[in-house]
């Protein structure tokens, strides 16, 4: 094998195989001699790639972690298995899997070959997933991939969008950031039509189009795009003050309430309280309260005391209607 290039890719896929390679063996399968081998591995060492030696009759060379992440190589396998698995995180707002999942999402669907894009797109739509969590909101990895190479493009963007009263808009904007909760995505952008910074959720973004029109990004009056989401969030959901005693300890309860609703403080040893303030809706806290699976008192706000009560009662209602029937 006389092209460099050629080869030295060949032997860095080689290297990227979790095994110790003889110089021998490596020289065998590039058809090569070792003096060769010894002058492609100096060179992937120059491109940043730690490969580390062993000396002695069984020694050899293997690629190492180092202190920076260089290109990796991937085969058909190993590319439709991580781009499956990127799809599935992404397409719900999971704790961890932020905007840098999508980005490398949004890079390596660049690359996939027709193919094998066919071949992961495939496999999703036949893939269910469970959700474990049923308040958590379902977005199409492709609206997300859509978007973030927007965003780092700095290109304009379209999209239809339907608002949490169902009426629908066409939009036009400058995407600027990617923002995920433990519950959903949102995107930040500079609504031109609007002529203003607005938040959008992603599960209400349909049919996401680049422009191809290029744009200088604005300055957030924020700076930051997650402190832009929670406020904005404050100003579009009035605030609820909690005050929920439970019977049960502590670590159980804050085990099974999410993190935005606060820490339950200890009262006994089988009890506790909770006093919080959330932005989230009355039916969402109620659900939220009732999955602790546990006794629970509301104190207040009254709002939330009687959406309980009637929830309640419809409950209540349903399960006798079913025991009528017989069922």
């Amino acid at each position: 094998m006389t092209d460099t290039p050629a080869r030295l890719l060949n032997l860095l896929s080689l290297l990227q195989t979790p095994r110790e390679w003889p110089g021998s063996e490596l020289a065998e399968r590039l058809e090569v001699s070792a003096r060769t081998i010894r002058r492609d591995i100096d060179r992937l060492r120059d491109l940043g790639y730690p490969v580390e030696a062993s000396r002695g009759a069984v020694g050899g060379y293997r690629l190492v972690a180092g202190t920076a992440m260089p290109p990796l190589l991937l085969d058909d396998e190993e590319a439709v298995a991580i781009a499956v698995g990127l799809r599935a995180g992404a397409g719900h707002a999971i704790d961890g899997v932020e905007e840098a999942s999508v980005r490398a999402l949004a890079k390596l669907e660049q690359v996939l070959p027709s193919r094998l894009r066919r071949r992961v797109s495939t496999l999703q739509a036949a893939t269910v997933p469970l959700l474990v969590r049923g308040d958590a909101a379902s977005v199409d990895p492709r609206t997300l991939t859509a978007i973030a190479a927007a965003i780092t493009g700095t290109e304009r963007l379209r999209f239809g969008y339907r608002a949490g009263d169902g009426t629908r808009t066409k939009r036009q904007v400058e995407p600027y950031r990617l923002v995920s909760t433990a519950r959903r995505w949102y995107l930040v952008a500079y609504d031109l039509g609007r002529e203003d910074w607005r938040t959008f959720r992603l599960d209400r973004v349909g049919e996401p189009f680049p422009t191809g029109a290029r744009f200088t990004p604005r300055e957030l009056p924020t700076g930051d795009a997650a402190k832009f989401l929670s406020s904005s969030m404050s100003r579009a959901q009035p605030r609820i003050e909690l005050d929920v005693s439970f019977a049960a300890p502590a670590e159980f309860v804050a085990a099974r309430l999410p993190p935005s609703l606060g820490v339950p403080e200890p009262t006994g040893p089988d009890s506790c309280r909770l006093r919080a303030i959330s932005a989230d809706s009355l039916e969402w806290v109620a659900l939220r309260l009732a999955l602790v699976d546990c006794e629970f008192t509301v104190r207040r706000p009254a709002l939330l005391i009687e959406h309980i009560a009637e929830l309640g009662g419809r409950l209540t209602r349903a399960a006798g209607d079913g025991e009528a029937l017989g069922t």
